[in-house]
């Protein structure tokens, strides 16, 4: 594989540190232009020393100053602020992993998409919320779109494009998250260190706690809808606790192929950074002789309704979709700060996709705005 430049919107994230664990094994293939930080000052800095990228930024504003001093002996441009995370996205590269969390990565996303050959995107909210312009923006620009998510990574390796009139579904597994056995009851007063121990995958914390009322499922299926071009009626959802198959599609012809391997993220990054070739990972692999059997279950939307929430979004278009996924970043934000239950994350969730309902959005700033007048809304 030739080498490849990269950029890492979201690099001291969950995401971001399993793809730098990567390039660490794999030096000789990439070449990283810029990273980019939130808050993680003194992460983002140990990782500047040790890669070398020509630019960092820290979203903070406020720790500007810290990472100049500390990296005021090497050669790294330093920058800071929205506008800088945007210069970063801009800069040219063979790839761009934008793992920056919420719907905060969706302008980067887009500043990005002219100036790669490929965007290779873990963050799920910019698709939910824009995925038609993502999607016509990386047409217009002819760059390749690669999903991270597991799920999506799964599909994406065994869905036949010259065959797509021949496919009758595609299935997104999911595991069930930490409470698949627990009652209404007990999820309602759940803690946020309960609701980010997930049983299979390490994740970051806001994606732990959409695994744990499956919103993170319901917001892959809007995922799929727009990633793949298919519509709500062909994708459906199947619990399987052991995470072992991430997702299958079937075909008419009653075959059903599906994607499988150890729950470990470095396996569909990895994936997705060395498309269309394939490299070796510092990740799990499967000890088939371990596994004594693979479980699934179809979803109880009495107790997790976010699934067919998902589906009422989808069905009533894209501003339901916005109001979708804004109520549930800020409820999920006010959940682990413990200014609300687990139980009224979903209740919030729907009166933001009431909410948004209706509304005309066409534009990157109408999209914006419909995210801040519901954040605004529901709490």
């Amino acid at each position: 594989m030739s080498q490849k430049t990269i950029s890492i919107l979201g690099s001291t994230g969950s995401i971001g540190t399993s793809t730098i664990d990567l390039i660490k094994a794999n030096p000789e293939q990439f070449k990283i232009r810029a990273i980019t930080a939130g808050k993680n000052v003194g992460l983002l800095i140990e990782q500047a020393k040790a890669l070398n990228p020509e630019f960092v930024v820290i979203a903070d504003d406020s720790q500007y100053e810290t990472v100049k001093s500390a990296l005021s002996t090497t050669n790294i441009k330093v920058g800071a602020g929205r506008s800088a995370v945007l210069e970063a996205a801009s800069i040219g590269t063979d790839l761009c992993m934008a793992a920056i969390v919420g719907v905060a990565g969706l302008e980067p996303v887009l500043k990005a998409i002219p100036n790669t050959k490929a965007l290779t995107i873990a963050n799920k909210e910019p698709l939910v919320a824009a995925g038609e312009l993502v999607l016509n923006e990386a047409k217009k620009h002819n760059t390749k779109i690669l999903p991270v998510d597991s799920e999506h990574n799964a599909i994406f390796q065994v869905f036949e494009n010259h065959n797509r009139e021949q496919i009758k579904k595609i299935i997104l597994t999911a595991s069930g998250g930490p409470f698949r056995t627990w009652s209404k009851d007990q999820m309602d007063c759940a803690t946020p260190e309960q609701a980010i121990a997930h049983p299979n995958w390490t994740m970051g914390a806001k994606i732990s706690v959409d695994s744990a009322n499956m919103m993170n499922k319901a917001l892959e299926i809007i995922e799929a809808h727009y990633l793949f071009d298919m519509p709500a009626t062909q994708i459906d959802v199947l619990i399987h606790p052991q995470s072992i198959i991430h997702s299958m599609v079937e075909y008419k012809d009653g075959s059903v192929l599906a994607q499988l391997g150890a729950p470990d993220m470095r396996t569909p990054i990895a994936y997705a950074l060395a498309y269309p070739e394939r490299m070796a990972t510092t990740g799990k692999t499967l000890d088939w002789t371990a596994l004594s059997k693979l479980e699934f279950e179809q979803p109880d939307t009495t107790r997790f309704p976010s699934v067919k929430m998902a589906y009422d979004a989808l069905n009533a278009g894209q501003a339901a979709c916005i109001g979708f996924n804004a109520a549930n970043e800020i409820a999920v934000e006010k959940f682990l700060k413990k200014e609300i239950s687990f139980g009224q994350i979903i209740p919030i969730v729907e009166k933001g996709l009431t909410f948004a309902q209706g509304k005309t959005v066409s534009t990157l700033e109408d999209i914006i705005a419909l995210d801040i007048e519901t954040r605004k809304v529901v709490i």
